[in-house]
């Protein structure tokens, strides 16, 4: 019988995890995760995207950011704003901010519609509850967010799970998770 963990031991747990992998795997991991994100956006038709920018526990998928820019898709990604974060258009240089995230320069022009966000998790609970690093920024955004999010996909290099119900119901929940 499984104990019951709270969020934050879960968040440990999975982190433990995340940390261990080898960087060749990772590498892996995050070609394999950027194919099924590919895969996921053509398939829902998505234009507008949030995507994030990696922090080393997380999938790196700049190898399809860059794909999809030259596409001409409009992609989007979190600029720090004191407690939460905008989605500003995705560009170059990125420069590194708060927590050791690496932010895209200052821009007044936000999303007003997102066709899919594409999020970070540590972990994921029963109810597909995002369980990420216990900042609560995307919960944030999303309870703020003017703009409609028709589809949030969780991604993650290994899927961390609890069956239990750990989250709150302002925690972001996810539509679909794709992991390696």
């Amino acid at each position: 019988m499984q104990r019951n963990e709270t969020k934050s031991e879960i968040r440990k747990r999975c982190l433990k995890k995340l940390r261990a992998i080898p960087r060749i795997r990772r590498y892996r991991q995050d070609k394999a995760i950027a194919k099924k994100v590919c895969e996921t956006i053509r398939a829902y038709r998505s234009k507008t995207i949030l995507f994030y920018i990696p922090l080393e526990t997380e999938a790196n998928l700049f190898s399809l950011i860059g794909k999809l820019r030259r596409e001409g898709f409009r992609l989007y990604v979190p600029y720090m704003q004191e407690e939460s974060f905008d989605a500003v258009p995705f560009r170059l240089p990125l420069r590194r901010k708060r927590f050791g995230i690496k932010e895209p320069p200052f821009s007044t022009a936000v999303a007003k519609r997102i066709d899919m966000a594409i999020v970070p998790v540590v972990g994921i609970d029963g109810v597909c509850g995002r369980i990420g690093f216990g900042k609560g920024m995307y919960d944030r955004f999303y309870a703020r967010y003017k703009g409609r999010i028709a589809v949030t996909v969780a991604v993650s290099r290994i899927l961390c799970f609890s069956e239990l119900r750990v989250t709150d119901d302002y925690d972001v929940k996810a539509d679909i998770v794709i992991t390696a």
